[in-house]
């Protein structure tokens, strides 16, 4: 099976992507739509699509073109006031919508969606990524963990929330990391 990853464009099936993520986060959280916590998927051509610096990746199984995973990359734009002088949106990026099709975890898809994420974000030239993520989510700090980000604070909440960060170097890309298409076998 071949899997590419590919940027969302305008030219992209933008209301298929908002279905899948919202499937997933039926999945993952137990709840649908909230206001508040999902303009960027409903309004996602002005969260990732636009502004120059920010990108929306999506990964598809190029043998029925189902999308099976995405990541979302943008400047930090959040008013925590824990952060208000550490993190900018001239120089932090951060990761948003890190979602794999459970049928396709474990293989390393999700590793590959944060390089791309990364990559993305050093040709942009941020300087660290920022993310936030929830203890409830199954493996979730493991995985962030493994990728580099170290735990910054740890709300304690109801959403048993975490805050991570990561510095990030200037990476070298070939010509296909630039294109920002990539195939698995």
């Amino acid at each position: 099976m071949d899997i590419v990853i590919k940027n969302l464009d305008k030219d992209s099936d933008i209301e298929k992507v908002k279905e899948f993520l919202f499937k997933m986060i039926k999945l993952e959280f137990g709840y649908d739509y909230v206001p508040e916590w999902h303009q960027d998927i409903v309004n996602i051509d002005e969260y990732y699509i636009n502004p120059k610096r920010n990108n929306m990746f999506v990964a598809y199984n190029e043998e029925n073109d189902e999308i099976i995973a995405t990541i979302g990359i943008r400047a930090y734009d959040k008013n925590f006031p824990q952060f208000k002088h550490l993190y900018s949106n001239e120089n932090t990026a951060s990761i948003w919508r890190l979602f794999v099709d459970r049928r396709y975890r474990r293989c390393g898809l999700a590793s590959k969606m944060f390089n791309v994420a990364e990559n993305f974000a050093a040709t942009e030239e941020y300087s660290e990524i920022y993310l936030h993520t929830h203890k409830t989510l199954e493996g979730a700090l493991s995985f962030w963990t493994k990728m580099g980000f170290i735990t910054t604070i740890d709300e304690e909440d109801e959403l048993e929330t975490v805050h991570m960060d990561k510095k990030i170097s200037k990476i070298d890309l070939n010509a296909k990391a630039f294109d920002y298409t990539y195939v698995i076998d």
